[in-house]
Parts: structure tokens; sequence; C-alpha cells
């Protein structure tokens, strides 16, 4: 089953435990401190962590959340729906008005129609009867007369 180490026998298997051994950490000597311009490179800085151990690196620094933008106590889209609102009843107001004035166009230009016919009818009849009377011509008055297949007998 097992493969066969040389110097052991299958009955003579032990377990071995290992333990790990710890790292002891080397003394850290800082580095040399170099003069720089100051605004050109940023700053190091150095840790020492609870281990004694010196972490140095470049200081950043933290991020500033975005300003939170301030909020209308009224939705937008509240806003928009109303105007909309008030838009949609100044249409109709005006769609009122623009009916009502055709409607009062339309029996004005009737009472036109009606009054030009009125007129123009009296004119007519005027007319047709004031010239029977001021013409003039031999009337005849036609008594007894007798009318037979079309003949007239006096």
């Amino acid at each position: 089953m097992y493969p066969e180490h040389p110097g052991h026998s299958p009955t003579e298997r032990a377990v071995e435990v290992h333990h790990p051994t710890p790292i002891t950490p080397a003394a850290v000597t800082p580095a040399p401190l170099v003069p720089v311009q100051p605004g050109s490179v940023p700053a190091v800085a150095s840790v020492v962590l609870p281990d004694g151990r010196v972490v140095t690196g470049y200081a950043i620094n933290p991020a500033q959340p975005e300003p939170v933008a301030v909020k209308p106590p009224v939705s937008r889209a509240a806003v928009n729906v109303a105007l909309g609102g008030v838009g949609f009843l100044a249409v109709c107001g005006g769609l009122i008005l623009l009916t009502s004035f055709i409607a009062a166009l339309t029996a004005f230009i009737t009472q036109l129609i009606t009054l030009a016919a009125v007129i123009f009818g009296g004119w007519i009849a005027v007319q047709i009867f004031s010239a029977s009377s001021h013409q003039g011509g031999t009337t005849v008055n036609i008594r007894k007369a007798t009318f037979k297949r079309n003949h007239f007998h006096s």
C-alpha cells in the first residue's frame, strides 16, 4: 500500500510533528533622510508596528468624499407634472375660447346671410309688384266666358 522507505519497516511508522520556528525580526536601521524641496515629492512616513518592524512609505491623504448635492424639498418629477397640468389647463382654456369664437362667428355669418336674403327678397318683391301696377295697358274683364275644348266663346 505505502511505498517502502529505506530503513523503515511498515510496522515502525511513527508520526512526525513539525513545529514552525519563529523568525526573529532583524534590527532595522532607519534610512538616512535626504533633504527634498517641499511640494515636489510627498513626505515619507515611517510607522513602527507592534512587533517592532518599521514600515516606511509615502503618506497618502485620505480621499475626501464627494460633497452630497442638496436635494430640493420637492422632487423634479412632481414639479414637471404640475407644470404640465398648468400648461394643459391653459391650452384647454384657449381651446374653449377658440370654439366659442368660432361658434359666435358662425352665428354672425348666418345672421348676415339671413338679413341679406330678407333684404334681397323684399327688393325683388317690390320690383315685381310695383312693375305690374305702374305699367300702362288694356284691362280686359271677362264675364260669362265659356271655355270648351280649349276654345274661347264669348
